[in-house]
Order: C-alpha cells, then sequence, then structure tokens
C-alpha cells in the first residue's frame, strides 16, 4: 500500500522538470484552447535529431566506451593538479558528443571515486562546480552538444559555419575561464597538509590503480549514480565488452545522425535507423534513453506556442528580445532552465545570435540555469553516503558546495555577459 501510495510521489522526483512542463502546458491551454494550430508547435526536426543523439549516446555508454575512454585518460596524470584538469576537460570534451546531461553523469561518479583513491577528497566540491560548467559552457561549441542547441540549430535552419562563428567567442573565454578556474582551485592548498610528497604520489599511483581496473572502485562508481537517482533506467554494473564490431556499428550510426543534425540526411531516415539497428544491436540503450526529456521538449512545445498566440504577450517580448536579446535570453534562464528558455523566446525574435549566445552562457549561474546543474548537485549530496570517511569533513558539506556552485557560477556568468555585448 505503502509503495503504491509513494510511486506518484517517487516519479515526481525524478521527473520534476516534465511535471513543471507538463503543468505549465496544460495552463497554456486556458488562454488558447487546442486546435488544429497546435500540430505546428511540435518541431519533428529537434526530437528526431535529439532522439538520435540520446539513442546512440546511450549505447555507446553502455558497452562502456565513454567510460573506458575517461579512464584511459585520467590514469595518465598523476599530480592533483593535473587529475583534475584531465577530469574536467574529459568532461567537457564528452559534452560535445554526449550531451551535458549524460557528460556529467558518467563522469562525475569516477571523479569522486578518482579523488577519493588519490586522497584529494577536499578537491570534489570544486572539480563537481567545474565539471557544471565544463559540462554546460563547452559543450556550446557544437549544435548536438546540448538540447537548446539542437533545437535553435533546427528551428533557424542554421549553417554549421554561421553557428561556429557566433559560438566561438563565448567557447573560447569559457574553455580558458574552466582551465584557469581548474588551474588555481586545485592548486590551493588544503586545511591539512600532506604529510610528505611521498605520500600524495602514493594516492594518486592508488587512484591509477582504481580507476584502471580495481573492483571495488567500479562498485563505489555505481553506488553514487544509484544514489544520485538517475534520469532514465540504472547502468548495469558490468557493461557489455567493448567489441570492436559493435563500436563500428554505433560509429556509423553516430555519424548518421551528425548528418541528420547538419541536414544532410532527412531525419525520418536517421530516426528509422537508428532505432532498428538498436533494436537488433542492443534493446537497452532504446530503454535508455532520455524518453522525459522528449517528452519534456513536447510539453514546452505546446507551452511556447501558445505563448506566442497571445498578441499582448508578443507586443511587450517581441521588441524587448529585439533591443535586448542577449540579456533577456540569459536572465530567462536563471528562472526558467536554459532549455525551456530557448523554445518559449526562439517564437518572439529572428535575431537567432543574441538567443543562442545567451541561453548558452545562461548555463551558468543559478543552479537552475541549465537543469544539467542539478544532476552535479544530486551526485555531490551522494558522495558521503557511498564514501562514509568523507561525512565528517567541512569542505564536504553542501552549504560549501552551493557557495562554490554559485560564486564561480555568477562569476562566469558575468564575464560572459560583458565580454559578448561589448564585442557584438
Amino acid at each position: 500500500m505503502h509503495a503504491t501510495a509513494f510511486a506518484p510521489i517517487a516519479f515526481l522526483r525524478e521527473h520534476a522538470v516534465l511535471a513543471v512542463s507538463a503543468v505549465a502546458a496544460v495552463a497554456s491551454m486556458v488562454a488558447v484552447p487546442p486546435d488544429s494550430a497546435y500540430w505546428g508547435y511540435f518541431d519533428g526536426k529537434t526530437l528526431g535529431c535529439l532522439f538520435c543523439v540520446l539513442a546512440v549516446a546511450s549505447a555507446l555508454r553502455l558497452m562502456g566506451a565513454f567510460d573506458r575512454a575517461a579512464r584511459t585518460v585520467v590514469a595518465r596524470f598523476g599530480s592533483p593538479r593535473s587529475l583534475a584538469l584531465a577530469l574536467v576537460l574529459t568532461t567537457a570534451a564528452l559534452s560535445c558528443v554526449a550531451t551535458n546531461d549524460m557528460a556529467l553523469i558518467m563522469m562525475l561518479p569516477l571523479s569522486a571515486a578518482t579523488l577519493v583513491g588519490a586522497e584529494q577528497t577536499r578537491l570534489i566540491p570544486a572539480v563537481f562546480v567545474l565539471q557544471s560548467l565544463a559540462a554546460n559552457l563547452c559543450g556550446m561549441i557544437v549544435p548536438f552538444g546540448n538540447p537548446q542547441n539542437l533545437y535553435l540549430y533546427s528551428y533557424y535552419g542554421l549553417h554549421l559555419g554561421d553557428f561556429l562563428r557566433t559560438m566561438a567567442l563565448p567557447f573560447a573565454i569559457s574553455v580558458v575561464g574552466v582551465v584557469a578556474a581548474t588551474w588555481w582551485l586545485a592548486g590551493r592548498p588544503g586545511r591539512k597538509k600532506a604529510s610528505a610528497s611521498a605520500r600524495a604520489t602514493q594516492g594518486i599511483a592508488t587512484a591509477k590503480t582504481s580507476v584502471s581496473s580495481a573492483p571495488a572502485a567500479s562498485a563505489a562508481i555505481g553506488a553514487i549514480g544509484a544514489a544520485a537517482g538517475p534520469p532514465t533506467v540504472p547502468v548495469p554494473r558490468r557493461p557489455m565488452p567493448l567489441s570492436h564490431r559493435r563500436l563500428g556499428a554505433y560509429g556509423v550510426l553516430l555519424a548518421l545522425t551528425l548528418l541528420a543534425v547538419f541536414r544532410v540526411l532527412p531525419i525520418a531516415v536517421a530516426v528509422v535507423i537508428v532505432a532498428a539497428a538498436l533494436a537488433v544491436l542492443d534493446r537497452r540503450a532504446l530503454a535508455a534513453v532520455d524518453w522525459p526529456l522528449l517528452a519534456t521538449f513536447a510539453c514546452f512545445f505546446v507551452f511556447a506556442g501558445n505563448l506566442a498566440r497571445i498578441p499582448e504577450l508578443a507586443a511587450w517580448l517581441g521588441p524587448l528580445m529585439d533591443d535586448h536579446g542577449l540579456v533577456i535570453s540569459a536572465g530567462a534562464s536563471q528562472v526558467i532552465s536554459n532549455v525551456p528558455a530557448a523554445v518559449l523566446l526562439s517564437h518572439f525574435t529572428d535575431a537567432w545570435q543574441p538567443l543562442l549566445v545567451g541561453v548558452n552562457i545562461g548555463g551558468a549561474g543559478t543552479l537552475v540555469g541549465s537543469l544539467a546543474s542539478l544532476i552535479t548537485l544530486q551526485h555531490f549530496t551522494s558522495v558521503r553516503k557511498v564514501f562514509p570517511q568523507t561525512r565528517t569533513m567541512p569542505e564536504l558539506s553542501t552549504a560549501h558546495f552551493l557557495s562554490l556552485f554559485t560564486l564561480l557560477n555568477v562569476a562566469f556568468l558575468v564575464v560572459l555577459l560583458v565580454v559578448c555585448r561589448l564585442c557584438r
């Protein structure tokens, strides 16, 4: 009885964004009752491209391709500073391939286990915050690095060259900022100084071993992911063996997905091929697709489409976006998150450049600026549950994490806003 009663509550907690977007969509129907125009709200190209990206990324994740690549990179670095840089920059690279959400889901548990094994537990809050920034800001350079880019790239029919030129400046600033902040924070002395340099070296060596093969570390990584409450189906502890033939097949599917994103291949063809191939190769990948995210997009389309048909709102928001599109889109992201901000504001402006830049740099700032940041918070709070030895460390308090998160994110947001506004 209790399990049945708590099931809806658990679902709402796990898919709070979907619930809120569904309520917003239904509420907007009061102002604009359903009619035949509703069918025009849904951007099939965006939904199709997002499905293909999520499905192929899920297949690669489930077979362990991303995990093995990340472990290989991390195991090559020895000092605390270089280890932190490896973790943060690997997250940035993965966000360009597997979207910001999935990059964090894959890298945060690995980072926690690696830093604890290297006796660098004090770095966990800083590395987690920087990984969140890297995933949200560094993935902006490609159309498939995050959901809002996929949507805007499709909605405005952008060309890749125009997209890259627009995002080059904020991307460069973000990368330089992330590297500089990681270098500085990872090099600061902790509250407890190491008794000898040999101890730190030994800790790093232990971490390298655990990152590459130790079952205990793998169990810890899986436990952190489970405690954080993944948004989709749980990841199996023992991923499918890394088959070169299967990896090649997924590489072909990824290439087809990119062709669809760049409008070389019809999206309907790509969806059919990806779905059919994964149904044969690994059905778990289809189950692991973030279906609630796709449903959330559908709700956003209804909500934004209805608001765009309210004359008073269009008359007020249209000129505002024309004059202050960058600030409005970045500011709206701080309140309703950057994905719904992109979907909503795109209906009120033809000036896609300030909107694209604004919702991307708006991923920094508050916790809701990008919903991927909430994934970071969930994983951070799970660290103490998995590693009991960290429970008494003041550096791992939630208050310390939130203060560091806010400080760094607001700093990045302000710098990016000022520079991008001056260089328009």
